[in-house]
């Protein structure tokens, strides 16, 4: 991911409202995609979303740019209200409504999947978010990072702040469980 560059934090942290816009801009997506995967809602990935921003501005003038990215930096910030967020509300992840699912049909639909489709999609996803609800949350939050938000190992490393190697081994670990949750489901659904 393109980074936003140092002067554009400086002139931030001086209370340059542009470029604290145009930070918001570029990372509001990231943030929201992690809040939303971590939670499963998307009315708390948008309030968790504001909260970060909030945070991010509230302690900007903390970043130290030679301790690293600016992007690892941000995920580090989301990343521990997200758990403080898991922590304070230890529950089960709700669903998205179907609507939203179905609004991809009436906005573009020659693009939008056959409604068969979309259910079937719908209801793997659902099925995932259930099973990384089952997971604790130091596999839970490994797996997200590496699988949904696709970033390297040194990046999740920085964020969780742990070694390289133990980031390898919760995904490894995140990856199995979940495997075995889902199967345990499908088996029971089979029954």
């Amino acid at each position: 991911m393109v980074q936003v560059d140092a002067g554009v934090i400086a002139r931030c942290v001086e209370g340059d409202n542009t470029a604290w816009t145009e930070i918001v801009r570029h990372y509001t997506k990231r943030v929201y995609n992690l809040s939303y995967r971590f939670t499963g809602s998307w009315q708390e990935a948008e309030d968790l979303t504001q909260e970060v921003f909030m945070k991010v501005y509230r302690t900007l003038k903390t970043y130290n740019a030679t301790q690293g990215a600016f992007s690892t930096w941000l995920m580090s910030v989301t990343r521990n209200l997200l758990v403080d967020h898991y922590r304070k509300h230890k529950r089960e992840a709700s669903d998205v409504a179907l609507e939203e699912v179905f609004e991809t049909v009436e906005t573009n639909p020659t693009s939008a999947p056959s409604p068969m489709e979309a259910v079937e999609s719908h209801d793997r996803v659902r099925l995932v978010r259930w099973g990384l609800s089952r997971l604790s949350a130091d596999l839970r939050e490994a797996v997200v990072l590496r699988d949904c938000e696709e970033l390297r190992y040194d990046e999740i490393a920085d964020i969780l702040g742990v070694p390289e190697g133990t980031v390898k081994s919760r995904i490894n670990r995140g990856r199995i469980e979940l495997a075995k949750i889902l199967q345990r489901r499908r088996d029971e659904v089979e029954v």
